[in-house]
């Protein structure tokens, strides 16, 4: 696998480099998120790890462009440890969130974690009648109509249909798609329910809600 290293700080593109060699991966550095995207165009990245604060172009906007290029999982590595940020990134489609200080190694097992899941995704797609939920080309669409939705309702929706038919927490759908343990309030969870079932139309009847505990999408 190639690994992208994006991080202004030169001494920790060495050590994650150094690790993730030793895990046999090869690897790319840049220093900025504008260098970032140049390299993402070019190169066909199966991971890129990002730090958020860095010069020219933060990890936020970086995020955003490269998931506009290429759909590629992303690991944010910062040193910002508040919530809101975290919550934001898994908002815009990052995959993991890991705070610095951090150990190389447990990094290591994420980026293997977070690529084997993407991997096993790659092939899947779900037909429920007219609604088909396209998971490598990350998409949806009703009755031959694309539906605009955010990366988590899209998220939220795949792995609803992929535990169709059983009843989900909203602890475990925290757990599942925001992938954190930092997430104290589930309330997350019945927004992005409500954004979904509008979204998806006359198919919303599919998620049903599962009276004090979750939901489940009903097949």
């Amino acid at each position: 696998m190639r690994i992208l290293i994006v991080d202004d700080e030169v001494k920790i593109r060495e050590v994650v480099s150094e690790y993730a060699k030793a895990s046999d991966y090869l690897c790319d550095q840049a220093s900025n998120g504008r260098e970032a995207i140049e390299m993402v165009r070019n190169e066909n990245y199966d991971c890129v790890i990002l730090d958020i604060m860095m010069p020219e172009l933060d990890g936020f906007s970086a995020c955003r462009k490269i998931k506009a290029i290429r759909n590629v999982p992303i690991i944010m590595l910062s040193a910002r440890q508040e919530e809101e940020d975290k919550l934001f990134s898994f908002e815009m489609g990052v995959d993991d969130y890991v705070t610095k200080p951090f150990s190389p190694k447990e990094l290591m097992a994420r980026i293997k974690a977070v690529c084997e899941r993407y991997n096993v995704r790659q092939n899947e797609r779900y037909v429920f009648d007219g609604l088909i939920i396209d998971v490598a080309g990350r998409s949806v669409t009703a009755d031959g109509e694309k539906l605009t939705l955010t990366p988590k309702e899209l998220d939220l929706l795949i792995y609803m249909a992929e535990n169709k038919n059983i009843a989900l927490g909203r602890d475990k759908l925290l757990s599942a798609v925001w992938e954190t343990d930092y997430y104290e309030d589930d309330r997350t969870i019945d927004t992005h329910i409500k954004m979904l079932r509008k979204d998806l139309g006359k198919y919303a009847d599919h998620i049903v809600t599962v009276r004090g505990m979750g939901y489940k999408f009903e097949v």
